[in-house]
Formats: C-alpha cells, sequence, structure tokens
C-alpha cells in the first residue's frame, strides 16, 4: 500500500519517521483476529498492538500471516489492576510474572515492546511506590534484554510522577528521573501525548524525555472542555509536537488509542493521524 504523502502545507511534517498502529481493542469486528488485522491493514495502519497476557499466540500469528500485518508491540495485561506499586508482596509478584509472559509472548509473535502502567498513586506514598516498582519490573529488565523487546512505560492519569490536582504548568522532570532509575536501553517511555496536555506542554515533554521516548501514543484532548476528543481535534500543539519529535530524531510507532469502531472509522482515525503528524 502507498504512504501518503505530507502536505506541503504541514510544517515540520513527520513522513517516512513514523509508522501508524493501534490498540486490537479499537477494531470493532464480529471475526476473529484475522478479520481484525485486515481490517486495520485497509484502514492504513501498518501495525496492531495486541494485549499479552490475554490474547492467542497461535491466533496472533495466524492473522500477521494471513493479513500481512506486524505486530509491533503490546499492552502488558492486567496492569492496572495487579500492579508493581501494590505494597502486597504477592501481588507484586503477579505482576513480576505478568510483564514476563508479556516480553515472552509478544517477541514470539515478532513484536518489540510491552506498554507498562507501572501502578498508581493510592498504593502509598510517592517515595514508596517509586522505589517498589522500580525494585519489581527491574527484575524483568535482564529478560527484556535477552528477547529483544522493550519495557515501555505509559503516562496515564495513575497520580504518579505529576500532580493530578496540578495546572498546565508541570514538567516531565520525574518522568525522566523514573525512566533512568533502571539503567537500561530496554526501558523508556510509550509517551502519551493526549494523556498529559491538560497538564503542561507535550512538546516541551517531549524534548524532556529525548531519547526516552521509544513509543508514541495518540488521542485528542481539549484544555478548554476539560475532556478527551478525537485526534486533531481540541487544542493540543500539534505544531510543537512535531517540531520536538524531529528535535529529538525520533523515529517509530505512533499508536492510535481512541474509542473503537469499524473500518470506515478506523480510516478515518488513520487519517487523522496522517492530518496532524503530516505522515
Amino acid at each position: 500500500m502507498q504512504r501518503a504523502v505530507a502536505a506541503p502545507a504541514v510544517p515540520d511534517a513527520l513522513a517516512g519517521r513514523i509508522y501508524k498502529t493501534l490498540k486490537i481493542g479499537m477494531i470493532k469486528s464480529s471475526g476473529g483476529l484475522v478479520e481484525k488485522f485486515k481490517i486495520a491493514k485497509e484502514a492504513g495502519f501498518m501495525g496492531v498492538e495486541m494485549g499479552f497476557p490475554g490474547n492467542d499466540v497461535a491466533e496472533t500469528k495466524k492473522a500477521i500471516a494471513e493479513s500481512g500485518l506486524t505486530v509491533d508491540g503490546s499492552v502488558c495485561g492486567e496492569h492496572w489492576s495487579v500492579r508493581h506499586t501494590s505494597a502486597d508482596a504477592a501481588t507484586r509478584a503477579k505482576a513480576l510474572e505478568n510483564l514476563k509472559q508479556a516480553l515472552r509472548e509478544t517477541r514470539e509473535v515478532g513484536g518489540h515492546s510491552v506498554l507498562l502502567v507501572v501502578g498508581k498513586g493510592e498504593d502509598g506514598p510517592e517515595n514508596e511506590i517509586w522505589s517498589r516498582s522500580v525494585e519489581n519490573i527491574a527484575k524483568a529488565v535482564p529478560l527484556a534484554a535477552e528477547l529483544g523487546v522493550q519495557i515501555v512505560i505509559e503516562n496515564v492519569w495513575n497520580q504518579f510522577c505529576y500532580n493530578h490536582d496540578g495546572g498546565s504548568d508541570q514538567t516531565a522532570d520525574k518522568f525522566v528521573k523514573y525512566v533512568d532509575e533502571f539503567r537500561s536501553p530496554w526501558v523508556g517511555m510509550q509517551f502519551d501525548i493526549g494523556n498529559h496536555w491538560k497538564y503542561g506542554s507535550m512538546g516541551g515533554w517531549i524534548r524532556q524525555l529525548g531519547h526516552r521516548v521509544l513509543k508514541l501514543d495518540v488521542k485528542g484532548f481539549s484544555r478548554a472542555q476539560n475532556k478527551f476528543t478525537p485526534i486533531g481535534e481540541g487544542d493540543i500543539d500539534y505544531a510543537d509536537v512535531r517540531k520536538a519529535l524531529i528535535e529529538i530524531n525520533f523515529h517509530g510507532w505512533l499508536a492510535a488509542e481512541v474509542a473503537s469502531g469499524d473500518l470506515d472509522y478506523l480510516k478515518g482515525v488513520a487519517t487523522q493521524m496522517d492530518t496532524a503528524f503530516g505522515l
């Protein structure tokens, strides 16, 4: 399929640098994975992010073979409910087991990243859940290196590494320090451009995070309306985002993380991504 070419009117276009993917749960279909992969490909996506553990590896391999679409990565199963920040040792052990399984299954289907929500601020004081989660996740880093699959931390509304009740002048300082705790190229960020626009400059955060940005998620957000929006709607400064991505020399995958829909809807999502990023 021919790549979309950025319109000359789009400054700082990222065509040739970014590859579009989406979460498997976004694809609405009454069929199985093969049909979902074919829909994603027809809609203009170059990859799919699976959920592991939780999806069938053999069925995923079949979908890859029959659709010609790759799996670029996965989202770690149960990471919101079974957390690395939990005060309960058994829960943390299960979280580690889930992460390791996700790494293995992602590698088995040819993927190269596992998205991880590290936990929630409600699990304790920041200094406690910080060290607790780093210690637990670090146990999976040797396996990530062995398999060649990166652990990519998503910035989410989990009351951790930012002030959830604060204003829009916040920085990415804590995310930088948190990622650097691992001292490993196998741990970085799947930076979600929409999630923290409410709290700071997304171009500024990208510049701060720099080489730590290994992948991207995107959804729209309106500060004016205080709500998430379709990609390209709302008031995110995409011009500055594009400029920042070029400044940090980003090349890689951009995952849509919005509502699910059918083929026509997903074609629209792909077009929104092309327009916002100059693809």
